[in-house]
């Protein structure tokens, strides 16, 4: 081999290895700040990891939200149509913060199942709902219906008289 394609094959090799352990330290930094959402069913289910940031949302329940009188401590349901998740939240409530409307919440899950927040967004006008707060909504109601409309055709099934001969 020549001199040059040896040297130049050197450098190919350095550059993918340093690109390679770049990207590797890159990955293993940025881990810890990878937010990732779950709904309330997720929760419920023990999809979501506990003492770990993550992010919950769904539509807060009607007559769920209790402030304490001396604190800024509050707590509230969400749900996504099938299940509802607990938060506790200590600090200011955004202005468009509201039961019956969207929410979504950064924090971490106890060992209780309780969701402590640390940050709590509302929707910010009448039209407007966090996409992944959607279309977690549309798959835990799209999950429900499958449920009922099995349970019913169940039902049915075992209510049907057999003809007898």
């Amino acid at each position: 081999m020549k001199p040059e394609r040896k040297q130049r094959l050197l450098v190919v090799v350095f550059i993918v290895v340093v690109t390679g352990l770049v990207v590797g330290l890159l990955s293993y930094a940025l881990r810890e700040n990878i937010n990732l959402f779950y709904t309330p069913s997720q929760v419920a289910a023990g999809e979501a990891p506990t003492h770990q940031q993550i992010r919950v949302g769904g539509m807060v329940v009607t007559d769920s939200f209790q402030r304490a009188s001396d604190s800024l401590d509050s707590t509230f349901l969400v749900s996504d149509g099938s299940a509802t998740l607990l938060i506790r939240y200590s600090g200011i409530l955004p202005d468009l913060f509201a039961e019956d409307e969207a929410a979504v919440a950064t924090g971490s899950l106890g060992d209780d199942g309780v969701f402590v927040a640390q940050q709590v967004l509302a929707k910010h006008d009448e039209e407007y709902t966090p996409p992944e707060v959607a279309d977690a909504m549309q798959q835990a109601i799209d999950k429900k219906a499958a449920t009922e409309a099995a349970q019913q055709v169940e039902t049915k099934a075992l209510n049907t008289p057999e003809a007898t001969y």
